[in-house]
């Protein structure tokens, strides 16, 4: 195997594991919060229903968690064996928050074992509930600390290299680089945002299935609103994002946007093809990238004319871009329409047609975080490290790299379709109605 074979292949095998385990990822940087609000809510209003919600929750989210241990583990041991240049270099300057991340991660899993444990032992919930701060906190630093050392990538500071050597490091100044802010909120919250909807598809097929039980229709509606206020955070951090990139790199919003010539008044463009460098069949917004870079409509944006073409990303980070601002419109769109129309009661809310449309609405979630994910990575290409190191000077030269992939593909194969296979049999043998029965009965005929 040569050497371009050989980064191929550790690109792709690193994409497919980050692929997979973002999915994991995301779900256990959000659920944790869900099943603290649903608890609260429930305590607030002592409502067996939303406690019940959260022990559910909480069992579901075990089994995710334990496969993105498995995944987070293949991440860590795959950039020692396939980028040994990168991480001989970050790993002096980054090595700071890949630490916090792994501490981060055994305060969540402590004190969530302590929550299962205590689930019938304690007479006051509140006190139980406090059990979840310090998980939720875990949870969402754990995603704080590892987007970090992805910010570093894109931005890297904190060091200086001097005749190939590294000198001045600064692992703080290296944390809290120029990427950092934008990165962080945008992964944390629409980790939020997608575990909302995630479990608002649950809900939704739930009561299309014939189970037309309150406690689902309470679910749906949580999560909704829940979904509904952080993709709004979303949309404003997405605006946040874009004038990051305006000013620290151009070249991944130009190539994002297909903005060929730097200019000024310069539109969005969405969808459409490239004949020859020419864009056609684009529905272009007015001003709108100018006003998305700059907040001025006629700001100056700069194009992909000042770049050499050995630096500018592949341009079909344009499709990914417009699945997730898609997505997100659309998901923004349909949760404000199911909450105002559940609270004027608009029948057409409750109908099969639009509850499959909430169904819908998890998997385009997921779709529109890989979307984000592969912006991001691909969007930084040709560089490991922004301006310091090429991904084709990172990358093992390995000829074992193609068997890699193979093995690991298989490990994915089999955790994925392992993990769906037992939280579909968990609670297909253990129905809500079983759990109230068990514990305090609660009248059927309830309606939202």
């Amino acid at each position: 195997m040569g050497n371009e074979e050989a980064v191929f292949f550790s690109r792709v095998l690193t994409e497919l594991t980050l692929s997979f385990h973002i999915i994991y990822a995301t779900i256990g940087v959000g659920i944790p919060l869900m099943i603290m609000i649903a608890q609260w809510v429930g305590i607030k209003k002592q409502d067996e229903h939303y406690i019940l919600l959260a022990r559910r929750w909480t069992r579901g989210y075990v089994i995710t968690v334990a496969v993105g241990v498995v995944t987070g583990t293949a991440i860590g041991l795959q950039l020692s064996l396939l980028w040994p240049n990168f991480m001989q270099l970050a790993g002096n300057v980054i090595a700071l928050p890949l630490f916090m991340e792994t501490f981060a991660f055994f305060f969540e899993a402590i004190f969530l074992g302590i929550y299962i444990y205590t689930w019938d032992r304690f007479e006051n919930q509140k006190k139980h509930l406090l059990l979840l701060i310090p998980v939720a906190l875990g949870a969402s630093f754990s995603a704080v600390f590892i987007t970090i050392v992805n910010a570093f990538m894109n931005a890297p500071k904190g060091f200086d290299v001097v005749n190939g050597q590294l000198v001045d490091v600064s692992p703080i100044l290296a944390m809290f680089n120029p990427a950092m802010p934008t990165k962080v909120a945008h992964v944390v919250v629409t980790a939020y945002m997608t575990s909302a909807f995630v479990l608002a598809a649950i809900g939704a097929f739930r009561l299309l299935k014939s189970s037309n039980h309150i406690y689902h229709k309470k679910a749906l509606f949580l999560t909704m609103k829940l979904g509904l206020v952080f993709s709004v955070a979303t949309a404003l951090l997405g605006d946040f994002s874009g004038k990051y990139l305006a000013e620290y790199q151009p070249e991944k919003l130009a190539a994002a946007e297909w903005h060929f010539e730097t200019g000024k008044g310069v539109p969005l463009i969405l969808y459409g093809v490239l004949d020859n460098g020419k864009v056609k069949y684009a529905l272009k917004i007015p001003f709108a990238l100018s006003i998305l870079a700059h907040e001025v409509p006629n700001a100056e944006v700069i194009g992909l004319d000042q770049f050499p073409k050995d630096e500018v990303p592949p341009l079909y980070i344009h499709y990914l871009f417009d699945t997730m601002v898609t997505i997100g419109m659309w998901m923004t769109v349909l949760s404000l329409v199911y909450v105002i129309g559940i609270w004027r009661q608009w029948r057409f809310v409750f109908l099969q047609w639009f509850r499959w449309l909430l169904v819908l609405g998890g998997p385009l979630s997921i779709l529109a975080i890989e979307a984000g994910w592969w912006l991001d990575e691909v969007g930084r290409q040709p560089w490991v490290l922004r301006g310091i190191l090429r991904t084709k000077d990172a990358a093992t030269t390995s000829g074992q790299v193609d068997l890699m992939l193979v093995l690991f593909a298989g490990l994915y194969l089999v955790l994925g379709i392992g993990s769906v296979v037992v939280l579909w049999r968990m609670f297909r043998k253990n129905t809500v109605e079983q759990e109230l029965a068990d514990r305090a009965p609660e009248k059927a005929g309830d309606v939202l």
